[in-house]
Order: C-alpha cells, then sequence, then structure tokens
C-alpha cells in the first residue's frame, strides 16, 4: 500500500458541536484534514481522495463503510440547495444524528449558504425559526399528533426534505394541509442521500429502471465506494442498482418498495409495503409495521405491529376488503413505539425477533 496516497481518519464524536463539526468537514473536504468517520468505522486509513466515510449497516446487516468524495458531498449540497431555491444567508436546522449522511449533508448545505444550522437535537424549549430542515416520516408524525413545538417549526420553514423511509400519501397530505412545504426525498446512503425531490432528480443526477424493475441511479452525488468492501459496490456503466422496485410516470419516480419485501404466505405473495401504505390511508393517526413470521402453517405469517389504539377486527375486515383475504394478520401487537434500522426504517427483522420471544 502506497501510504503516500493515503490519510488518516477521524472519528468524529456524535456529541461534536456544530462550529467544531464544520471546521473539520472544512479541513476535510479541502484536503488539509483527515478523512472524517461517522459511525461504525473500523479502517485507519484512506485513499487521498476520500473526505468522509458513514459506517451503514443497511438493511442486509452487513458493515458497509461508505466513502465520498469532496466533488460528490459538494454536488448534493449545491443540487439539493438549488432544487430548493435556497439563497445565501438562509439557515437549515439539524434534528437527526451525525451516524447518518442526511445529517451531514445538512451541516454542508448550510455552510454552502454561509451559514452554519441550528443543532436542535437535544434542544429545549420552542423551536427557533429556521428556513428549511431535514427529518424522517416518524418525526413528521410526531409533529402531527401532538408535538405541537415542532409543529410550529416545521410550519414557519419555506419548506421540508422528508426522507430515509417511505412517506404515506396520508401523512403527507395531512402535512400540507396544515401549510407545512413537504418535499419527499428517495435515495440512499451511496448516493449521497436524497437525490430524487418529488419524483425528480435533483442537478447532476439520472435514474432510470433495470430490466427487473429496479431503480438505478448515476450521477455527480455517487460515493466512491466500500471502503472496507470494494468488491461489493457494484456500478454498471456508471450505474448504482439499488433494491428497491419503481414505476415513472410522466417522468417522475415512484417508489413501490423494496423487491425483498414481498412475503409468500400459503401460497400467497403480500407486499409488506402495500400492506403499510394501505392501512396509513385509512388510519393516518396510527403508526403501523408489517412485517414476517416464520411459520409452519403458513410458511411466512403476515403480523402488524401497532403504536396507537385501534379495533383489531376493524384492521382484519379492511384489509380484507383492500387487497384480498390473504392480507389479513395473522397476530397483531401493540407498542409503544417502532424499532427502527437507522433513521426512519422500521426494523422488521428485530419486530420478528421479538414476537418469537413473547
Amino acid at each position: 500500500m502506497d501510504m503516500k496516497s493515503q490519510r488518516g481518519i477521524h472519528r468524529v464524536s456524535p456529541a461534536c458541536t456544530i462550529p467544531e463539526l464544520a471546521r473539520e468537514i472544512t479541513s476535510a473536504l479541502v484536503g488539509t484534514g483527515p478523512s472524517l468517520a461517522f459511525g461504525e468505522v473500523r479502517s485507519e486509513m484512506a485513499p487521498a481522495n476520500i473526505a468522509l466515510i458513514i459506517g451503514t449497516s443497511g438493511t442486509t446487516g452487513l458493515s458497509k463503510e461508505v466513502s465520498f468524495t469532496a466533488p460528490a458531498l459538494l454536488a448534493s449540497a449545491r443540487a439539493s440547495n438549488l432544487f430548493l431555491n435556497a439563497k445565501p444567508g438562509q439557515q437549515w436546522s439539524l434534528f437527526l444524528p451525525l451516524t447518518h449522511i442526511a445529517a451531514v449533508n445538512v451541516i454542508i448545505r448550510s455552510m454552502e449558504l454561509g451559514t452554519l444550522p441550528v443543532d436542535l437535537r437535544e434542544h429545549e424549549g420552542e423551536y427557533p425559526k429556521v428556513d428549511f430542515t431535514s427529518i424522517v416520516p416518524t418525526q413528521l408524525f410526531r409533529a402531527l399528533n401532538g408535538d405541537d413545538r415542532l409543529l410550529r417549526h416545521l410550519q414557519g420553514t419555506q419548506a421540508i426534505l422528508v426522507g430515509g423511509a417511505a412517506l404515506s400519501p396520508a401523512l403527507r397530505a395531512q402535512a400540507e394541509n396544515c401549510g407545512i412545504n413537504v418535499i419527499e426525498t428517495y435515495g440512499m446512503t451511496e448516493t449521497s442521500g436524497g437525490c430524487i425531490y418529488n419524483g425528480q432528480a435533483i442537478d447532476g443526477v439520472e435514474f432510470s429502471l433495470n430490466d427487473k424493475g429496479l431503480v438505478q441511479i448515476r450521477g455527480s452525488v455517487m460515493s466512491e465506494s466500500y471502503l472496507n468492501a470494494p468488491e461489493l459496490f457494484i456500478k454498471n456503466d456508471g450505474w448504482f442498482v439499488t433494491n428497491d422496485l419503481g414505476e415513472i410516470l410522466d417522468g417522475k419516480l415512484r417508489i413501490l418498495g423494496r423487491a425483498d419485501d414481498v412475503i409468500i404466505s400459503g401460497g400467497e405473495n403480500i407486499s409488506l409495503t402495500a400492506i403499510e401504505a394501505t392501512l396509513s390511508i385509512r388510519y393516518p393517526e396510527i403508526e403501523f409495521a408489517a412485517f414476517a413470521v416464520n411459520d409452519i402453517q403458513w410458511g411466512h405469517a403476515l403480523h402488524l405491529a401497532i403504536v396507537g389504539e385501534v379495533n383489531e377486527n376493524e384492521i382484519s375486515q379492511f384489509l380484507e376488503a383492500a387487497l384480498g383475504p390473504a392480507s389479513k394478520p395473522k397476530g397483531m401487537h401493540f407498542m409503544d413505539s417502532l424499532p427502527l434500522l437507522g433513521i426512519g426504517k422500521v426494523d422488521r427483522v428485530t419486530l420478528a425477533k421479538m414476537v418469537t420471544h413473547e
């Protein structure tokens, strides 16, 4: 290994203040400082062109150290601000944990506007007014269902980015009826976070569907590789193939769900995403997560985790009428909160383990 072409890696503490972090990010982007690592990153050295690494397990449980060059990170920030028509001097607020690319994006976007974001991760009291923020659907749900100070904060923005997990049409409509300008984002760590806004690619990004209907993305925002497993980072003619099924209508991308979220129960195919989306329309004030449990009779048995109060028979009857008899849950489990994988994504594996150990 040529050490002259390498740079050291500095692991960033989640408790790092925004001014400190801005200085470290600036040094990493211009190349005068070490590469910055967020989340679980075990590597000690990175190629000289790598400014930042995000450790993520994704949905497979495999630890990946996603590496980024400065041009990719800056392209993402500038394209986001351009889409939002953000002006110099405007400001973002930060609600997301520093272990995720979405939080780093907020900081770089603000820096590109000549400001620093307002750190609201541990804030007490009324939230100050800002121009933009980035949250996950769970946070939007809470704002619309009891967290009045967060609701007022979101209502006072020019726009909010909502990503990290699927945003139900019902939740979006509820937010817009409350005067919130919602921009639904789609992307992943490998694409420097959200790179498709309201179904449209941001500047420098392209999307298409491959022959299996999977979404594929390429462009200036793409990460460089997996630092700890470069052989797993595969691009075909520059396209990064996701595990999400999609369709393109009038030039806009619509995500249909993950290719691996379809279970077979009693010989019938059931989309977990479709179950959740259907329930969110009927019960917008309730949180649902559909998941599968291994079952000797059904192969996979459909179960529901529920946060809120609702009649079980009513849910079964509604799903049967909307999606057919196979969509009736074999079990329902009421919880105080849903286990999350990363920011916003429900951890279905943990739900299944919780149920089998009840």
